[in-house]
């Protein structure tokens, strides 16, 4: 594996987006295709869900494994081996911290939270779509009650 220079890792992490990255574009596009309506970026929640869907109180979040932590117990001790470690530990910790304090306050304020990896909405966008159709089935019967 191919070493990158300092400053090839640093203009490679400045190009990562925040929002309508990739996985989000697959996902929305998806779900635009089956008819469902949506927000994206929702300002007006905590953590800005990229995918707000108002009608029926469902906050969809589409998470980078790396960003997020994803299998945290091997990741952590990977970073912790590698350049500028403590950066990389704080950062990801701090995003899992916050991950849950969001879910908290949305689920606090009568939302419904989902959230998928970057790698499944890439490769199951499919079974994405229908995570979302059941929770909105959910939805649906708990508003008739």
């Amino acid at each position: 594996m191919d070493k990158l220079t300092k400053e090839q890792r640093r203009k490679n992490m400045q190009s990562i987006k925040s929002k309508d990255t990739s996985i989000e574009l697959k996902l929305r596009k998806a779900l635009w295709g089956r008819g469902f309506r949506y927000r994206k970026n929702y300002d007006k929640l905590p953590g800005k869900p990229d995918i707000a869907m108002t009608k029926y109180k469902l906050a969809i979040f589409c998470d980078s494994e790396f960003f997020h932590g994803k299998d945290w117990e091997v990741l952590k001790p990977r970073l912790e081996r590698g350049a500028n470690s403590q950066f990389w530990v704080s950062k990801i910790t701090r995003n899992r911290e916050r991950d849950d304090e969001v879910n908290k306050r949305l689920l606090f304020e009568g939302w419904t939270v989902v959230r998928f990896w970057g790698k499944d909405i890439l490769q199951n966008t499919d079974e994405c779509v229908r995570v979302i159709e059941e929770a909105i089935w959910d939805i649906k019967m708990h508003m008739e009650e």
